[in-house]
């Protein structure tokens, strides 16, 4: 599996795709504290986590933008009607990336219990082909090492993957309505940093951005995900 996955991302990142890379931040306080709160009427039912959530805010941002979830195909570009998450875990003998499919249409329990599932099946070298191949995007999340940030290698033929970091305390910081000034309020919130790697035959930078505005907005104002 290691030179599989060799062979790929060096093929990727030298040869065949064109990467570009956005980077921002956002409060996270408003996810964290609907996680907690879901979690805490389950009943033990079922446990949400930031991944978790992460999957169904880049499923609602490709939906806002379909344009992202396409793939370069010898000269045209594919647009698909799913959002297939590929998500990226650990497992002994390396990474893979098992798949939620469809994920634009699960709920955030739903996508928790396959992603479980999906993981531990990785975990275990039971994971059969059509549950970690064919994906049209990806996530690859190393906020719980204490990372603050890094760019990830696009898995082709997919044309965006998103990098995620640990989120930190920081001051929070308001733009005045009346003089257009930020001011730090005294107040501390939790800022998650993500990069996001798109290949650029398919996803220009307009589009990037566009797609980050919708993947922010999910992550800062979680009703969005409702609509």
């Amino acid at each position: 599996m290691r030179a599989v996955i060799a062979k790929r991302l060096h093929q990727s990142k030298n040869v065949d795709v064109p990467h570009y890379y956005l980077f921002d931040d956002c409060s996270a306080d408003n996810m964290l504290a609907l996680i907690k709160q879901l979690n805490a009427k389950g009943g033990g039912d079922f446990k949400i986590t930031v991944n978790d959530y992460i999957i169904k805010a880049v499923a609602r941002a490709n939906t806002l933008v379909p344009e992202v979830n396409s793939s370069w195909q010898d000269g045209f570009i594919r647009q698909y009607n799913t959002v297939d998450v590929s998500v990226a875990v650990a497992t002994p003998t390396g990474l893979i990336t098992p798949i939620i499919r469809n994920a634009q249409a699960k709920g955030l329990v739903e996508i928790s219990k396959e992603m479980k599932a999906l993981a531990k099946k990785a975990r275990e070298g039971t994971l059969q082909p059509d549950e970690f191949q064919g994906g049209t995007c990806s996530v690859s999340n190393l906020g719980a090492t204490g990372i603050p940030g890094f760019t990830a290698i696009i898995n082709p033929p997919q044309a965006m993957i998103l990098a995620i970091g640990s989120s930190k305390p920081q001051q929070k910081i308001v733009k005045n309505a009346e003089t257009g000034e930020f001011e730090v309020t005294g107040l501390v919130e939790q800022r998650l940093n993500f990069t996001a790697s798109f290949d650029h035959r398919v996803v220009d930078g307009a589009l990037g951005a566009k797609w980050f505005q919708g993947f922010h907005d999910a992550i800062e104002n979680p009703l969005s995900l409702l609509l």
